[in-house]
Order: structure tokens, then sequence, then C-alpha cells
């Protein structure tokens, strides 16, 4: 399908691994020009290699002055995919006030930031153009184990719908994405810590997961980023213009929830 993207640009933070890199590719097949911010030059350049017509920018949008650097050396765009995310395992009786600065500096303030740049220019230089947020089921289930993550991630799905809001009349659109457990760099790290049994296989550490943690799956295994890419770039396309304010979901049927 072709979803007439050829010659527009994006910004796809947190892309130079998982699902940020998976989108990038998605969107670069589809002939957008990539931007790729990036906090190590190394990866920046192993990312720009992997999609074709891209360029890097040794940036960290997780921070006030990467984000600053970023909207620097790309003063505008057509697509902007907030991706960046980090996330941890911790009780929440343990997560200091440091955590949940970091988790809302990286999570929240970056699409923040970002977004308070080039949405504006997208209503009102353009009249039109796509701001897509890449959230979690986290954000509609808040998982024990990590609640601070879970709390960033119900904030970008305030945050976009608000954006939303401001878009009335327009062909502008603000959408989310809830993937679910997605394989990624570092996830099966994640899993095999969580895991009961010590020195369990990529493969063990998977299954328990899923049958102890996130039984109501109904995919019962990781999503792989390419599944998460294909619905983002369909977003980012003009065939999606009836789309706008959405929580889209895409997290393998865990949330049991028909909203």
């Amino acid at each position: 399908m072709d979803l007439k993207l050829t010659g527009k640009t994006a910004i796809v933070t947190g892309a130079t691994a998982g699902i940020g890199l998976a989108i990038a590719k998605a969107l670069a097949a589809e002939g957008v020009t990539i931007t790729i911010p990036g906090r190590s030059q190394q990866k920046v350049d192993a990312a720009t290699r992997e999609v074709p017509g891209s360029s890097g920018v040794l940036a960290d949008p997780g921070t006030p002055v990467g984000c600053a650097f970023l909207i620097e050396n790309a003063p505008t765009t057509d697509i902007l995919v907030n991706n960046l995310g980090i996330y941890e395992a911790k009780p929440f009786a343990e997560i200091p006030d440091a955590d949940w600065v970091r988790f809302f500096e990286v999570n929240v303030l970056s699409g923040v930031r970002l977004s308070r740049h080039y949405f504006p220019q997208m209503l009102t230089a353009n009249n039109n153009g796509r701001v897509i947020f890449v959230s979690s089921e986290s954000g509609v289930m808040t998982p024990p184990e990590m609640v601070h993550y879970g709390v960033t991630k119900s904030s970008q799905l305030a945050l976009s719908r608000g954006l939303a809001e401001l878009t009335k009349a327009t062909t502008v659109t603000v959408n989310t994405i809830m993937p679910g457990p997605t394989r990624s760099e570092g996830i099966v790290e994640f899993l095999q810590k969580m895991a009961s049994t010590p020195n369990s296989t990529p493969a063990q550490a998977e299954h328990e997961f899923f049958e102890k943690h996130r039984s109501s799956s109904l995919l019962q295994r990781l999503i792989e980023s390419e599944e998460i890419a294909s619905l983002v770039a369909y977003l980012a396309s003009p065939l999606s213009a009836a789309t706008n304010g959405a929580a889209l979901r895409a997290e393998g049927g865990l949330l049991r929830s028909i909203v």
C-alpha cells in the first residue's frame, strides 16, 4: 500500500534501536527523510547506516540542552514521533525522587519540549502534520513492579489528547500508540532479571513473564518492533486523517477493557 508519504520529513526519538529504529525504517521505506537523534555517536552512526537517506544528530532529547540542539539542527519537520523512553523494575517504596524526576525528564518532557517547538509550526505554518507519542499499555494498567514508568506513560496519554484538542479544523493530528511488551534492546535482560529461576534462558524468562506478570495477554509473546512500526507509519500518513486524539492499542490483547 502506498501511504503517500514520499517527500515528507520525520524526527524519530529513541531511534537508535528497538521500536524507534523499526519506525524509522518503516517511514524511510515509504519515502520519508528521517532525522535520528541520539546521545551516542556510535549508535547514531549505526542507525543511520540502517535507515536509507537518514541523518543523525548527536543530541539527547531527554535533556533541555539536547532538545535545543536537535531543534537547532532540524528546525522543521512534517512528522514528530516521540518514542524516547526508559523503564526499569523497582519496588515503589525504593523509588527515590531522583528516579521520578529522571523518568519524567526522559519519558514526558522530551515530548513536551519537542512538541512545543514543532506542533505550533504544523498548526500555523503548514496546517498539516503528525505528532505521534509511543506510550504503553502501562499507561492504562500501571504495573506494580514499575509504578514510576506507568505514571509517565499515563502522562503521555493526557499530553497527546490535550494537544489533539488544539487541532480542530486543521489537518494536523496527534495520536498515541500503546504497545505491549516489545522485543527490543535490553528486554531479554529485563525479563531474565524478573525470572524466579537464576540463569533462565531468554525463552524461559519470556514464558514466565507472560504466565505470571502479563497473564491477560492474548498474544502470550513479545511483540516485534516491526509490528508497532507498521501502525505508526499508517498514523503518520494522510490515510489516517480521521484518526485524531486517539490512544491506539497494539498490546497483544493484554488490556481487557474495550476502550
